[in-house]
């Protein structure tokens, strides 16, 4: 097996497993208090200058199966399911004894706030957003890497949440500077998510996006970096 190949296994079962733990998506922020005169050690704010800032790179090229084609499957379980059974609230399963399939839940939004009942089949509201957007992670440093490394990132749990479907795609490719959630009390732990990622897979910002995680996250200074 090549070595690529390696990484891209381990990676994906790691993905995997912490998913399957229940790890839990992060907490909606505190409420928003004054800025201070500087970034508190360990908080998303001061990780932010830890972030490269170039402009953005071409979009040529960039196609959605460059991250692999659609979710990645461990132990029979897909990031879809594993991603809603972390996310959604009151779920049913299919089958008494395996936690897989998804059949039913409740989401509360962190986009817009709003109660979602998600059924399996038919049009679903709930999308499983890509926090740092694919697009946008190929312009800022994607496009170079080896196809196993841009599949861990599209099943990264870190890097996902189940959202309401209308504002995710309302979002698009969209970066901190570009588009930020209606609900004004998920935007501090949305921006920590999005500085997390980026730092995690060494993916650049441009100015003005670097400005506005600074602008956001100065309102909550001691909201740390997502895990």
């Amino acid at each position: 097996m090549s070595t690529t190949r390696r990484l891209r296994t381990v990676a994906l079962l790691l993905a995997g497993a912490a998913l399957a733990a229940g790890c839990a998506a992060e907490a909606v922020s505190p409420t928003p208090r004054p800025a201070v005169a500087h970034a508190r050690g360990g908080s998303a704010l001061a990780a932010v200058s830890r972030l490269t800032v170039k402009g953005r790179a071409p979009k040529t090229g960039y196609r959605r199966d460059q991250f692999g084609d659609g979710w990645a499957s461990v132990d029979g379980c897909d990031t879809r399911d594993r991603v809603l059974a972390r996310d959604l609230r009151a779920k049913s399963f299919r089958g008494a004894t395996r936690r897989c399939v998804v059949l039913s839940g409740r989401l509360v939004d962190p986009y817009t706030s709003t109660t979602i009942l998600f059924a399996r089949g038919g049009a679903s509201e709930v999308d499983i957003d890509h926090v740092v957007a694919l697009g946008d992670a190929w312009q800022k440093g994607a496009w170079r890497w080896p196809h196993g490394e841009r599949v861990a990132f599209a099943n990264d749990p870190l890097n996902l949440l189940a959202v309401d479907a209308s504002a995710n795609r309302q979002k698009g490719d969209g970066d901190t500077a570009t588009w930020l959630p209606a609900n004004k009390s998920f935007r501090c732990a949305y921006v920590a998510r999005q500085v997390s990622v980026k730092l995690k897979y060494a993916l650049s910002v441009t100015a003005a996006e670097r400005d506005a995680m600074r602008r956001v996250l100065s309102r909550c200074p001691t909201q740390r970096v997502a895990t």
